[in-house]
């Protein structure tokens, strides 16, 4: 009994302290749920092409790209997809993206930058509370510091929330949502019921963020895993690059690499090798991601690096950064975690619900005292 009174205290402590900010993340992080597919509806998809007899050859393609924008900037990225309707992406940096029809060459357009800046903004709250400048980092210690209490509240929460009894009579007022309720009781009907359900999706949704927001969290990852954590490599800036000859032989490379890939990427430039992002998922699942690296000249392979090639710990580590938007378990994984924040806005809700009521009727029953 004292063990449970002192884990009561400590989740009320920590929501009291962290509520505010753990709403935001919870609200901020439903918003984010499908952000990958809305951007792409909205802007890949209002220059979706008809489909062809056949599609240019990558070299003319770009060839018809230089002829139409002149010098390439340097680093520009390409993205082909396999999708018969889907424009040839290019990312020009500071100019933006800009879409090709993959039939005709033709320049297409430019998203619209509305959506991508609302979720833009949405992320900063998410992730920094919004904060600028040098008040960035303080937003991320508080994020940060608000996700461990958060922890700590689904924990402790899930011990407080099951009862002692495991029968049906006792699971099934904490369990269900019991219709007729008002005041206190449906503010703790909704918190344990809330609570036991989203507490599995929620524990991995918040554990798969330390790592984003804690580099000690990073390091954990690879001494538990005994693996080693990779350098970062500083490579030299790219060059411009207008010269396409022998992109053929590459492209055909790389599509032999992964023949059911979903979309191809690299970057235009003179470098070699020159190195291929084959993707065979939607965009969110590092475990069907591979980097192809070719040499420019020859297009002979250099090197091959899939999912599995990684050590433990990088794999871990990939696929906890998509893990935490569940996007790694596709569309059903990121139904989940949206859902499981959803949760998260009621349980601070009847959280601060509960712990109001409490407060008023302690100072009412102090003042029928004195």
């Amino acid at each position: 009994m004292q063990f449970r009174k002192l884990l009561f205290w400590l989740h009320l402590i920590a929501g009291c302290l962290g509520g505010l900010v753990i709403l935001i993340m919870s609200l901020t992080g439903v918003l984010l749920t499908y952000e990958r597919q809305i951007l792409a509806r909205v802007e890949r998809g209002a220059f979706d092409v008809t489909p062809g007899p056949m599609r240019l050859p990558l070299e003319g393609l770009l060839s018809r790209v230089v002829d139409q924008h002149g010098p390439m900037p340097a680093g520009i990225n390409v993205t082909v997809r396999s999708d018969l309707t889907a424009p040839v992406e290019l990312n020009f940096g500071k100019e933006g993206v800009k879409y090709f029809d993959p039939y005709t060459g033709r320049m297409l357009g430019n998203p619209d930058k509305h959506w991508r800046s609302f979720f833009q903004k949405v992320t900063a709250y998410h992730r920094w509370l919004a904060g600028e400048g040098e008040w960035r980092a303080t937003g991320k210690a508080i994020t940060g510091a608000c996700t461990l209490a958060f922890l700590v509240l689904v924990l402790s929460g899930l011990y407080l929330w099951l009862p002692r009894k495991w029968t049906w009579q006792h699971l099934t007022p904490i369990t269900w949502f019991r219709a007729g309720l008002s005041g206190k009781a449906r503010d703790f009907n909704w918190h344990n019921a809330i609570g036991i359900w989203c507490a599995v999706p929620l524990f991995f949704v918040i554990l798969s963020a330390l790592p984003i927001s804690y580099p000690w969290a990073n390091q954990l990852i690879y001494q538990v895993t005994g693996t080693t954590m990779p350098k970062q490599e500083n490579s030299p800036p790219p060059k411009a690059s207008s010269d396409v000859t022998g992109f053929d032989r590459l492209w055909l490379k790389a599509t032999q690499q992964a023949p059911d890939w979903k979309s191809i990427s690299f970057r235009l430039t003179d470098a070699s090798p020159l190195a291929f992002t084959v993707d065979r998922g939607d965009g969110g699942q590092p475990q069907l991601r591979g980097t192809l690296m070719l040499d420019r000249e020859t297009a002979e392979l250099v090197r091959w690096e899939s999912f599995s090639d990684f050590n433990t710990g990088r794999q871990v580590r990939g696929f906890s950064r998509f893990l935490h938007t569940g996007e790694a378990l596709g569309i059903i994984g990121q139904t989940i975690a949206g859902l499981a924040s959803l949760g998260g806005v009621f349980l601070v809700y009847t959280g601060i619900a509960l712990a109001c009521r409490r407060f008023f009727a302690f100072q009412a029953k102090r003042k029928r005292i004195v």
